[in-house]
């Protein structure tokens, strides 16, 4: 294997970095249910204090055919361009305490390598912890809290919060591989999937970037600040019913949804909370055509396009 280091360098502030301190890791790319992790690694970057301890060379790491960078047009010129960026951070939470956050793209390319760099680098700084958090649609409901599959060496949390623990093959991330390298050499780690509805996937929910944020936070003793999410989730919520409410056949199929989660979560014989007896779900074709035109809207409000 070519050598990891080769992936990344290094700040001058990484002279300054404590050790022994937690790792936080959310990376776009394949899956990202409800824009959770972009939305969690922009909100932390947005609202807290950090320094950039570490960048690696997308020229290595990425296709920029799949995921083209952008640049700037101003009527006859190009005036900016914008390449991809990953990097290891060094933040302070709301309190002021240090952690260390790497985000940005997921790796198209090298991933034994870029595994052996984020390795490299939890050696060098002690690293206490990593939590990582990805998201993955789930035929599930708005209407209740976003359910987590718990991964990892922390029994104390898959217990405590993991509501579903299937036995199955799921197509693996990056940061699926750091994890299982961490978890061989005995390192503590834990890994969050968060279970978005289906048919909010392609939406930016702030529900699941909450739920990122309190299971970071319920992983490392980290604070972060919520106030502006909840805001935020609270009026999307709130939009979303209003439609449900006003649709009997979608309030029928969202009511169905909640049923089966209840069930599930009382324990119930259902295997899992994502089909009944039968094994039938309601399409998310059914339910997203419903939404259609308030996620529309919606898009339409936050461009500023519509009054």
């Amino acid at each position: 294997m070519r050598d990891p280091g080769d992936l990344y360098e290094l700040t001058a502030d990484a002279e300054n970095v404590p050790e022994g301190l937690h790792l936080v890791a959310g990376l776009t790319g394949f899956a990202d249910a409800g824009g959770a992790v972009s939305q969690f690694t922009e909100y932390l970057l947005g609202t807290l204090e950090h320094t950039v301890i570490a960048t690696f060379h997308p020229d290595l790491l990425l296709d920029y055919r799949a995921r083209r960078p952008i640049i700037y047009f101003d009527q006859d010129h190009l005036t900016g361009y914008q390449p991809p960026a990953l990097r290891l951070y060094l933040a302070r939470d709301e309190i002021g305490q240090p952690f260390l956050l790497l985000a940005g793209y997921e790796p198209d390319f090298r991933w034994d390598q870029f595994t052996a760099a984020v390795l490299k680098l939890v050696r060098r700084f002690t690293v206490a912890s990593t939590t990582w958090v990805h998201a993955i649609p789930m035929p599930v409901p708005h209407t209740r809290p976003i359910g987590v599959t718990v991964s990892g060496n922390r029994s104390d949390l898959i217990e405590s919060m993991s509501v579903w623990r299937p036995h199955t093959q799921v197509p693996a991330n990056a940061l699926h591989l750091v994890e299982f390298r961490l978890q061989e050499s005995g390192t503590t780690v834990v890994g969050f999937v968060l279970l978005v509805p289906h048919y909010l996937a392609d939406t930016e929910f702030p529900a699941a970037a909450l739920s990122a944020l309190e299971s970071t936070s319920a992983s490392t003793g980290l604070i972060f600040p919520t106030d502006q999410v909840r805001e935020q989730n609270r009026d999307f919520v709130a939009r979303i019913d209003e439609q449900v409410h006003d649709n009997p056949e979608l309030a029928k199929l969202v009511g169905t949804l909640e049923e089966r989660y209840d069930a599930y979560m009382e324990g119930s014989t259902l295997r899992s909370p994502l089909t009944d007896e039968s094994g039938e779900l309601p399409s998310a074709d059914e339910i997203a055509a419903e939404l259609e035109n308030f996620l529309a809207t919606r898009r339409g409000r936050d461009d500023g396009t519509l009054a």
